[in-house]
């Protein structure tokens, strides 16, 4: 809750005390006496009386908040915004519907908070952001206009536009808005940076150069750019990205942020002569400097080099790097990949807030599982505090992934059908609960949890994938398998589990070859287990048994307890 929000709690419940029952006449402009003095430029609030239906809303929606019960508050705050017709009110009402994840409700209380602080530029933001979430492009544009006309530095505008923009599914239509956008300010490199990072989300990789191109002739030296025209280079040629970053780290030798994403690079290109090249120049020109030196440890994290990444990180320590629990979790994570499980336990526990705090609980919950003490972790996980609606069900999650590891799939559907009670529009819990359902043969659940889902997220691949591999898994409602698959191939083109389900469908629809095309594509970008599975079974009834059988041999090598490999060996290898 943040402080001007106190201050309208206190003030509603000491009026409330102050008064006899029954109507009483509170202005809401007096909370300048409690401190709550009104912003340059706020709109002029309502005076407003304090009825007990209104007192009883916002001590009905804060308790709700507090339980977890985010029904309950986003309908409290719902009526609340509509009654007060007070700007304050329409925000908080606002940001609890978008924390209980019910986007449609958000957008009509954001509706009236832009309606009473037309100027704000948060509530315009966020109105917009909402539109976009909810792909309503067209209905978004005007509040982003206002956005650009009320911005004093428009290249500020144009760097956050794509983060207002990040959720629309068309991300070809999205490109289309920020060039109409950036034509006017043909010489804001800003504008061109705008431009470069919608079309890399729209794969236009040939206009993301060309604009990236504009902007570093525009302003050479702006990091941030030539870090992005690296990533952009990348995509097109690993060797062109190298030969940029080393071009432009030779004109701007203090660039660490660039040297530091190019030596990422180069581990993950496994270029390892290079990369450490890279990390000895940057501890060389910055021995004393704890951000570069937490950097190398990181590095060193990636090439597996667990001993140089140790020494860094406890030198950065030293060097009284300003976030040490993000260090104390990196140093778990050390112990826990080198097997010194007490020690990475003994950090886990040290962390005691930040970012890392909520990843450090659930990674020390995780070990205490795999030390046989499922209960304990249980209850590590529900001793947690938790900030928002958000953590609160990434918990549940994570306790019905423990409880999933151990077999016990009833008890999973219990826990998250426990937890969609009180949290019905999570995706997270929808999904996992689909899942949970098709363990225990629940396939009406199934389907209900992830048309749910896919309502609420148009734009999740995995749940239209889910729902057409449950179809084709079935030999059932195969041309609706087909279209949920090929969408969610539309939306993850790369995910080889998304392939694999594509391949399977045409497989079940009988056109064995392209079935067999795409399992192939899948197997050769991750040679899962039931990937390996599906394959097999494609080739071994296009008559390539041998083929079949030796995808099944080398796979159960490094998955001998896979059932559904397992299971299709013994089918067609009795």
């Amino acid at each position: 809750m943040n402080f001007k929000f106190l201050g309208l709690t206190l003030f509603l419940c000491i009026a409330a005390c102050a008064q006899i029952p029954g109507k009483s006449v509170v202005e809401v402009d007096k909370l300048e006496k409690l401190g709550e003095q009104d912003e340059v430029g706020q709109p002029e609030l309502p005076k407003q009386d304090l009825t007990d239906s209104m007192l009883f809303d916002f001590l009905l929606g804060e308790t709700a908040i507090q339980r977890g019960d985010s029904k309950t508050a986003t309908e409290s705050y719902l009526r609340l915004a509509k009654t007060t017709r007070d700007p304050r009110v329409a925000q908080r009402a606002t940001e609890v519907a978008l924390l209980s994840g019910k986007l449609f409700v958000a957008l009509s209380t954001a509706t009236i908070w832009v309606e009473l602080d037309p100027n704000s530029v948060v509530a315009n933001q966020t109105i917009a952001s909402i539109l976009v979430s909810t792909g309503r492009l067209d209905e978004a544009r005007p509040y982003l206009d206002k956005l650009l006309a009320m911005e004093d530095n428009v290249g500020k505008f144009f760097m956050q536009l794509n983060n207002l923009l990040v959720r629309n599914v068309d991300k070809t239509e999205a490109l289309e808005l920020v060039q109409q956008f950036a034509k006017p300010y043909p010489k804001l490199p800003e504008a061109h940076f705008a431009v470069a990072q919608a079309a890399w989300f729209a794969n236009r990789i040939d206009i993301a150069q060309q604009q990236m191109k504009l902007v570093l002739t525009l302003r050479p030296g702006w990091e941030k750019a030539a870090i992005q025209n690296g990533r952009i280079l990348r995509r097109i040629s690993s060797a062109r990205a190298i030969e940029f970053y080393e071009s432009y780290l030779e004109t701007y030798p203090k660039a660490n942020k660039t040297r530091i994403v190019f030596a990422q690079m180069l581990v993950a290109e496994r270029n390892y002569i290079k990369a450490r090249s890279q990390f000895q120049q940057l501890l060389t020109k910055n021995p004393e400097n704890a951000n570069v030196v937490l950097a190398v440890g990181l590095l060193s994290m990636e090439l597996r080099d667990f001993d140089a990444a140790e020494e860094n990180f406890k030198k950065a320590l030293e060097l009284g790097y300003k976030d040490l629990n993000a260090i104390r979790f990196y140093l778990a994570r050390i112990y826990e990949q080198t097997q010194r499980i007490d020690l990475a336990m003994e950090w886990y526990r040290s962390v005691d807030r930040g970012n890392q705090f909520l990843p450090a609980q659930i990674r020390y919950a995780f070990l205490l599982s795999k030390q046989g003490k499922l209960s304990e972790a249980r209850k590590h996980l529900q001793q947690i505090p938790v900030k928002n609606d958000q953590q609160r069900a990434h918990l549940i999650v994570t306790e019905a992934e423990l409880l999933r590891e151990a077999g016990a799939h009833q008890k999973v559907f219990y826990l998250l059908s426990n937890g969609l009670e009180t949290l019905p529009d999570y995706p997270e819990l929808l999904y996992d609960r689909a899942m949970a359902a098709e363990k225990i043969g629940k396939s009406d659940i199934l389907e209900k949890d992830l048309r749910k889902l896919i309502q609420l997220k148009p734009d999740h691949a995995h749940a239209h994938n889910a729902l057409g591999y449950s179809f084709a898994e079935h030999n059932n409602r195969l041309p609706e398998a087909l279209e949920l698959i090929e969408k969610a191939i539309k939306l993850s083109p790369e995910d080889p589990y998304i392939i694999d389900s594509l391949g399977w469908v045409y497989y079940r629809m009988g056109n064995l070859n392209k079935g067999a095309t795409y399992l192939k594509q899948a197997f050769v970008i991750k040679p899962d287990p039931e990937i390996a599975a599906h394959l097999g079974e494609v080739l071994w009834m296009q008559g390539t048994k041998e083929e079949a059988k030796e995808i099944w041999r080398s796979t159960i090598k490094s998955h001998p307890e896979n059932k559904v490999l397992l299971n299709t060996m013994k089918k067609f290898m009795p």
